[in-house]
C-alpha cells in the first residue's frame, strides 16, 4: 500500500511547539536577561544580523553554532546556561549560572555578555534584568532583603504557584541599568517550576517595556490629533457657514484626511503590537496565581495603579483617531453631496440655457426658411419670366401681367418643395 505522504510543515509546525522549553534552574542561582530591538522597522529588520550576533558571542565560549536560520539557541557558555530567542520585533538572552554572589544584584553578574559585544549589537536595549533566585527561609528574613534590595514606593510582592515562591521587584532601572526581580523559592519547588516562574518574570518585564513603546507613540500623537481636530472642526463649522466654495472646501478636506490616513497607517502596527503585548503581560501575571505576601501590593495591584492607565491611554488614542478618520469621512461625504448637487443645479441652468437657445435657433431658422422662400421665389419668378415672355406676342399678355400670374404658382412650389426638404433633413 501507498503510505499516507505528511504535509511538508507538520514535523516543523508540531516541533515548534516544544522549541522553547522552559529553562532548569537550581536554588540558589543568577540570572541576567537581555532583550535588544532595532529603534527602527525591527519587524522588518535583517535577522540573519542576530543570528550573526549569537554566533559572535557563542565563538568567545569557543561553542558549536546553532543551524542556520535558527530561532532559538540553549547551550552552556562557560559557567553559565544561555538561552537565546528571536521574536517579531527583539532578541532575548537569558543567562543563568548556579549559586549567588556575597553582593545582590552585583553589576559584575553582567560580564557574562562582554561589553565589546555588547557594543556591536545590531539593536538598541529595550530592557535588562538582574534576577536573584533564593531558598526561602523566613517572612522576616524576606522582609529584611526587600528593604535593602528594592524602593519601597514601588516595590511589588506576591506568593505564587500555590507558594510554590515568593517573587519580588520594583520595576525601577537600579544605577548600573538593570531592573532588578528576586525569586525566593520554597524547599519542595523544582528546578523546572523555579525555571517557569524566573521566565515569566522576564516575560512580564520584557513585553511591559515593550506595550510601553505605544504609549511613547500615543504622547508623541497627542499634538497632531489636536491640531488635526481643530483642523476638521474648522473645515465644518467653514461648510456649514457657506463661507467658501465646496469645491475648495473639499479639497482642503481631502488634504487634511490624507494626512490623518497617514498616521492612523504609520500607528497602525504601533498600537496593534501594544494590544497583543499588554494581552501576554496580563496573561503571564495571571498565570502566577498571585496571593498577597504581609499585606504588600502584588503584581496586579502595581499594573493596575501604574501600567493599565498608560494602556488606556493608548486604547483612547486608537479610539480618537478612528473617530477622527470617520468623521472625516462622514463630512468628506457630506461635501461630495454638495458639491454633486450644486453641480447639477449648474448642469440644469445649462441644459435650459442651452433649451432656449435651441428654440431661439428654431425660430431663427424658421425666419431663415421664409425669407430662402422669398429669395428663391424671386429668383424663380424672374426665370420663369424670361421663359414665357415670348407668349406674351402670341397672347396679347403684358409682361407684368405674366409675371404676376406666375409670382403664386411659383412660391406656393417653392415653399412645398423647402417643406420637403426640411421633412427629409429631419
Amino acid at each position: 500500500m501507498t503510505p499516507l505522504s505528511d504535509h511538508p510543515l507538520r514535523y516543523a509546525l508540531a516541533n515548534e511547539l516544544h522549541a522553547r522549553p522552559f529553562p532548569v534552574v537550581s536554588v540558589p542561582s543568577t540570572a541576567v536577561f537581555l532583550a535588544i530591538k532595532r529603534p527602527v522597522d525591527a519587524a522588518a529588520r535583517d535577522r540573519e544580523s542576530d543570528l550573526a550576533h549569537l554566533v559572535a558571542l557563542l565563538d568567545r565560549y569557543g561553542v558549536a553554532h546553532p543551524p542556520p536560520g535558527a530561532t532559538h539557541y540553549s547551550g552552556q557558555i562557560g559557567r553559565h546556561s544561555l538561552k537565546w530567542e528571536q521574536h517579531t520585533e527583539f532578541v532575548t538572552y537569558t543567562a543563568i549560572v548556579e549559586g549567588n554572589g556575597s553582593r545582590a544584584f552585583d553589576p559584575a553578574d553582567f560580564d557574562v555578555f562582554p561589553a565589546e559585544w555588547l557594543g556591536q549589537a545590531p539593536g538598541q536595549r529595550i530592557t535588562s534584568i538582574t534576577l536573584r533566585i533564593c531558598p526561602y527561609d523566613s517572612d522576616q528574613a524576606i522582609e529584611t532583603a526587600l528593604d535593602d534590595w528594592f524602593v519601597p514606593e514601588s516595590l511589588a510582592v506576591a506568593r505564587v504557584l500555590d507558594d510554590a515562591a515568593v517573587v519580588a521587584g520594583d520595576f525601577r532601572i537600579d544605577p548600573a541599568g538593570h531592573m532588578r526581580f528576586a525569586v525566593f523559592a520554597a524547599p519542595e519547588t523544582g528546578q523546572r517550576r523555579v525555571g517557569r516562574v524566573l521566565q515569566r518574570l522576564c516575560e512580564i518585564e520584557t513585553y511591559k517595556a515593550m506595550s510601553m513603546l505605544g504609549f511613547a507613540r500615543a504622547q508623541q500623537m497627542a499634538g497632531q490629533i489636536g491640531e488635526m481636530e481643530t483642523k476638521l472642526t474648522e473645515l465644518m463649522v467653514e461648510m456649514t457657514d457657506e463661507a467658501n466654495p465646496a469645491e475648495d472646501t473639499l479639497n482642503r478636506l481631502l488634504k487634511a484626511s490624507a494626512t490623518l490616513e497617514t498616521a492612523v497607517a504609520r500607528a497602525a502596527f504601533r498600537f496593534g503590537a501594544t494590544g497583543a503585548y499588554e494581552a501576554i503581560v496580563n496573561q503571564r501575571i495571571a498565570a502566577l496565581r498571585e496571593t498577597r505576601f504581609k499585606g504588600r501590593q502584588t503584581f496586579s495591584d502595581f499594573m493596575m495603579r501604574r501600567y493599565q492607565p498608560a494602556m488606556r491611554t493608548v486604547n483612547a488614542t486608537q479610539t480618537r483617531l478612528s473617530a477622527l478618520s470617520e468623521r472625516a469621512m462622514r463630512t468628506g461625504d457630506l461635501l461630495r453631496t454638495r458639491v454633486d448637487v450644486e453641480r447639477s443645479a449648474q448642469n440644469q441652468a445649462l441644459l435650459e440655457s442651452m433649451d432656449k437657445r435651441a428654440a431661439l435657433q428654431l425660430r431663427l431658422q424658421h425666419t431663415v426658411e421664409g425669407l430662402s422662400v422669398v429669395a428663391i421665389s424671386y429668383y424663380a419668378v424672374s426665370l420663369a419670366g424670361y421663359l414665357l415672355y415670348p407668349l406674351t406676342e402670341a397672347t396679347g399678355i403684358s409682361k407684368g401681367m405674366l409675371t404676376a400670374a406666375i409670382t403664386l404658382p411659383v412660391v406656393a412650389l417653392v415653399w412645398l418643395l423647402v417643406r420637403r426638404i426640411r421633412r427629409r433633413i429631419g
